[in-house]
């Protein structure tokens, strides 16, 4: 065995490791690839932490082992760090490895703003802004439809959709249920109830390409690899449940290959792949330029009707699991191959990117 190579996972996951039971993070898969490169991987939680060293899970002989060994020099971060105090332990970690994704939790409005200010990439934006009931207003005014969601949530969690109606009432999505017709001033006092306290944001709804009359988006996994440089990874769809106004695999939506998506919405299959492809590295790219240590993300890419393309979001923590949904059981094993083939490129080139 090689070089160590730190993986940090959440407590829930850290502690399920010996028994097999760490729910969608595949770690067989991060075995296995790092047995290829001749790595060893290294398993660890930041509440198991001390001065340098770390109490964690090795990997030898088709076995783990309990073991306290130094910090390695390089860290791939699976874990969501959103208290004070793991944050400050994750910054200490980061003084004696090259963390990657070390921040995998990005407010959603920082990061269309991020965007926003770069001219040639506007075009990928669908218009978007800070929650207030003043915007909304104004918004109402101008689209037809729009997702209200929190700048911060995950899995769709807390996404409101409305779309106008020809008789200018609204047509609210809120949770499972029946979608409420309201008027535009019930809207501004239902949305504004829902909201409460929390960050939200408003964003035009795209009219996305639809499969059999379902709406759909795709996941596209972007991540850089053995030469340091971002890759597509994969690329699948994931198409809302019926009656859903997200596409949510979380939220009951199915995976399909985009291949069958975009023939089935009259697109050319490839050259909308490689169009999708490009602008999400372009994306990645540039986001990279401006946030440190990014390595590993999940975009969120809608195609509207006329095939243009938008961000919906970016997932600093992709769970990867839309892959083997889909059975495309190959591309979900890179994604987890990859981040460890840019740990190897890290370790050998002891740049803190």
């Amino acid at each position: 065995m090689g070089h160590t190579v730190g993986i940090l996972l959440d407590g829930d996951t850290y502690l399920g490791v010996p028994r097999n039971k760490t729910g969608n993070e595949r770690i067989d898969y991060y075995n296995k690839a790092a047995e290829q490169l001749g790595l060893m991987p290294f398993y660890m939680s930041l509440s198991h932490m001390s001065k340098g060293t770390a109490l964690g899970y090795t990997y030898k002989n088709k076995q783990f082992k309990l073991e306290r060994r130094s910090i390695p020099k390089v860290t791939h971060n699976r874990a969501i760090t959103l208290s004070r105090s793991s944050k400050k332990k994750l910054k200490q970690l980061s003084q004696s490895s090259i963390v990657f994704n070390r921040l995998n939790r990005y407010d959603k409005h920082r990061i269309h703003k991020l965007i926003h200010a770069k001219s040639s990439m506007q075009i990928y934006l669908p218009n978007s802004m800070k929650y207030s009931p003043e915007q909304l207003m104004n918004a109402l005014k101008k689209h037809k439809a729009l997702f209200i969601k929190p700048t911060n949530s995950s899995v769709g969690d807390g996404i409101v959709k409305i779309s106008k109606q020809s008789d200018g009432k609204w047509c609210l999505y809120w949770k499972k249920g029946n979608p409420k017709l309201v008027s535009s001033k019930q809207v501004l006092s239902l949305i504004d109830k829902i909201v409460g306290h929390k960050k939200y944001m408003i964003q035009e709804a795209i009219s996305l390409a639809t499969y059999h009359g379902r709406p759909y988006d795709l996941r596209v996994s972007v991540q850089r690899g053995g030469s340091g440089k971002w890759q597509i990874t994969g690329m699948v769809g994931k198409v809302a449940a019926v009656g859903r106004h997200v596409t949510n695999v979380a939220k009951g939506g199915t995976c399909k290959r985009c291949e069958e998506l975009f023939k089935q919405s009259g697109f050319d299959p490839e050259r909308m792949k490689y169009a999708v492809s490009e602008a999400s590295l372009a994306i990645a790219q540039y986001v990279s330029g401006k946030l440190p240590h990014l390595a590993d993300l999940g975009l969120d890419i809608g195609v509207d009707l006329e095939g243009n393309i938008k961000l919906i979001e970016i997932n600093g923590r992709d769970q990867r699991y839309t892959f083997k949904k889909a059975k495309m059981n190959a591309t979900f094993y890179q994604t987890y191959e990859t981040p460890m083939q840019y740990a190897k490129f890290l370790l050998q080139n002891k740049t803190n990117d």
